[in-house]
């Protein structure tokens, strides 16, 4: 059986934080998370590059654009969509998942998903380095994992991937 497997060891990584300025009150701690934890898996400061957007809604052409740029080995998405009176919540926060996600799927490029989707600001922020964690620092250790899987696939004949 051949198993092929990637790591967190993010030498020589180049990566963007794509990161919504709305409820920033909650995206700057995540972008905090997912910074340090990039710099734990050796990913140099030079290599991070963050892209400040509007909204969640505007993620995905911003992490387009990156990708398209192809020099960039990983994308970490954060933004904190929070559900309001009216079905606005469902639709930003459906085409911002679906949008980052044909994006990393088009350009292969790995894509870490750090965008909240709370019922209350409280959960967003208990989400942001608060009671449950930073979510910021666990889509930039996923992003780190699948961007060294990627290579490791590039690596075996006959996997298709360039």
């Amino acid at each position: 059986m051949d198993e092929v497997t990637g790591s967190l060891d993010g030498r020589g990584l180049r990566v963007t934080v794509v990161a919504a300025r709305f409820n920033e009150l909650v995206v700057r701690p995540l972008l905090g998370g997912a910074t340090a934890a990039l710099a734990r898996c050796g990913v140099a400061d030079q290599a991070v590059r963050v892209v400040w957007v509007p909204g969640s809604f505007e993620l995905p052409l911003a992490a387009e654009a990156v990708a398209a740029g192809g020099d960039c080995d990983a994308i970490v998405a954060l933004a904190a969509v929070v559900r309001g009176e009216t079905p606005h919540f469902d639709y930003v926060a459906g085409e911002a998942a679906r949008g980052l996600a044909d994006v990393g799927r088009r350009h292969r490029v790995p894509i870490g998903f750090g965008v909240l989707t709370t019922a209350t600001l409280e959960q967003a922020l208990d989400r942001a380095g608060g009671k449950h964690g930073n979510r910021g620092e666990q889509a930039a250790l996923v992003a780190v994992e699948m961007a060294t899987v990627l290579r490791a696939l590039r690596a075996v004949p006959g996997t298709g991937t360039p």
